[in-house]
C-alpha cells in the first residue's frame, strides 16, 4: 500500500497533474537544499518524492490557485 494515499491527496490538490507538478518541484527542492518541513524521523518514506507527498497530505504545502 502506498502512503500517503493518492485519493486522499487529490481531495486537497484537485488534479493529478497539479499533484505531480507540486510533488516533483518539492522533491527537487529537498534534494538541492536538504530542507525538510518535518523531522526526518516523522517521515514514513525514505525518498524525497514520498516525503514531498507526505507534506502535501499533511497540508504543509498547498497549491496556489
Amino acid at each position: 500500500m502506498i502512503y500517503p494515499s493518492i485519493d486522499n491527496i487529490l481531495t486537497i490538490v484537485g488534479s493529478k497533474y497539479l499533484l505531480v507538478n507540486i510533488g516533483a518541484k518539492r522533491a527537487k527542492e529537498m534534494s538541492e537544499t536538504n530542507h525538510y518541513q518535518m523531522k526526518e524521523s516523522e517521515y514514513v518514506s525514505k525518498k524525497n518524492i514520498g516525503r514531498a507527498l507526505e507534506e502535501i497530505a499533511k497540508q504543509l504545502i498547498t497549491p496556489k490557485d
